[in-house]
């Protein structure tokens, strides 16, 4: 056996075979829930889409909380500054 058919494992023809075997069963399986390719796709794609919506969301409120948070931590932070730099 070559190392291209110990990689593929066995022969091109038969692993060809049983390539198309699988997939039939595979496809007869999805067509019978309903699942087409394209539809498969889609909800592929605006699952990550919805993931990169929520990632951005979280970003921007993420930055938000930064903004807030610096009203306040800022001032303080110079005050104390200023006043130790009195001593």
């Amino acid at each position: 056996m070559s190392t291209f058919e110990r990689w593929m494992g066995g022969s091109p023809l038969a692993v060809l075979l049983r390539l198309l075997f699988l997939s039939l069963l595979v496809g007869i399986v999805l067509a019978a829930i309903g699942l087409t390719p394209f539809g498969l796709l889609r909800w592929v794609t605006e699952g990550f889409r919805a993931l990169m919506e929520l990632g951005f969301d979280a970003f921007h409120d993420f930055g938000r909380y930064i903004l807030t948070g610096a009203m306040i931590v800022i001032p303080l932070w110079l005050l104390s500054r200023l006043m130790s730099a009195r001593r």
